[in-house]
């Protein structure tokens, strides 16, 4: 009777709880709290804190093979399934016409990318390995998805503290970079106003798709899985031929891919695998990247002002990190806190959308350089 007893207590989750699975629960409570209080990335934080939960309920053992969610991670991440499907959801969902309209954004988006490549020398005077300075830069784009596809295919062991670190410094865009554009603007340059953006054609949103991942695709191939499924959402968004695709790209299919992704991420977060100092390292230097990120596109705008005959309120280059679009929003937020007659959202949303279209870029580059 003594030994059933004993074995029945034994077999119980709780006889192996352990404290690294109640700070990981801690975590997880934190993520769930800041989406369902503060409304940061409900849609990616509650599943993905809700992974964190489970897989750290001791026995259930979710993450071995054939288990729920290791078929989610193998057959989701692991063929690198997932994230170009949100990307033909993101496509669907993504207006061009700022980037066409005023093509300088691009540049500003380009520029964003510094933290990216600023963390991943950092990551590698630190000691991590090439791949694993890739998969950690990466987090500078503040791009889940992208993240997540670097990761998965260079240090998969790493997928935990990368994915949510990018999702979370996504999510904290409005408590980290109002403080950065301040420090790096002043009053004057943060009350410019910018002209109206010129009209867009209905057939340059239909090129524009064709002409950028043709040209992204055949100068870094590796990026190719995401930016041809970002532009063909795109482009069935802008033929305006096929509706019923286009929503289902950014309704139904997306809703569906966005839960496996979400506790897939958080599966990869056991106690075990995220708390140790090679996993919080990599959570704290994906703040700097975010951070460099953010100031890259602030001094390219600067710079581009004392070349440039029309001026451009710096405030938008803050926004070419690929957060979209509440990056944007917080330069619209902070340009009519100063002037309450600036509207800059239709402006920053052009570096907004071009920095997505950079850290694509910048992970191909990775991917070839690391493989």
């Amino acid at each position: 009777m003594t030994d059933t007893l004993f074995n029945f207590i034994h077999s119980m989750g709780l006889y192996h709880l352990t404290v690294g699975n109640l700070i990981m629960w801690a975590i997880s409570f934190v993520l769930m709290f800041l989406a369902i209080r503060k409304g940061y990335e409900p849609l990616l934080l509650i599943p993905i804190g809700f992974g964190i939960f489970i897989v750290n309920l001791p026995l259930t053992n979710l993450m071995q093979d054939h288990q729920i969610l290791h078929i989610f991670y193998h057959y989701g991440l692991e063929w690198e399934i997932i994230p170009p499907i949100i990307f033909l959801g993101l496509g669907a969902m993504t207006d061009f016409g700022p980037v066409i309209a005023n093509p300088k954004t691009l540049l500003l988006g380009a520029a964003a990318q510094f933290g990216v490549y600023i963390a991943f020398f950092f990551a590698l005077g630190l000691g991590f390995t090439i791949p694993e300075a890739c998969s950690i830069g990466i987090i500078g784009g503040a791009d889940g998805p992208t993240t997540i596809f670097t990761t998965v295919a260079l240090a998969p062991h790493l997928l935990g503290a990368t994915a949510v670190a990018a999702y979370s410094y996504m999510a904290l865009v409005p408590v980290i970079q109002p403080p950065l554009i301040k420090m790096m603007t002043t009053k004057k340059e943060r009350l410019i106003r910018m002209k109206q953006l010129r009209p867009v054609s209905k057939r340059q949103k239909i090129i524009f798709p064709l002409v950028t991942c043709g040209l992204v695709c055949l100068f870094v191939p590796a990026s190719a899985a995401l930016m041809a499924m970002f532009m063909l959402g795109n482009f069935f968004r802008e033929s305006g031929v096929v509706e019923r695709l286009s929503g289902t790209a950014q309704n139904e299919l997306m809703n569906i891919v966005t839960i496996f992704l979400g506790i897939a991420v958080g599966g990869t977060m056991s106690a075990d695998a995220f708390l140790t100092p090679k996993a919080l390292m990599v959570f704290a230097m994906g703040l700097v990247a975010f951070s460099f990120s953010t100031i890259g596109g602030l001094c390219l705008a600067k710079l581009m002002n004392l070349v440039s005959k029309e001026k451009i309120n710096p405030m938008i280059g803050a926004a070419g990190v690929s957060a979209v679009p509440m990056a944007a929003r917080v330069v619209q937020k902070m340009g009519t806190a100063e002037d309450p007659r600036n509207f800059l959202l239709m402006h920053a949303m052009g570096p907004n959308v071009a920095g997505v279209i950079g850290t694509v870029v910048a992970a191909g580059l990775f991917l070839t350089m690391a493989q």
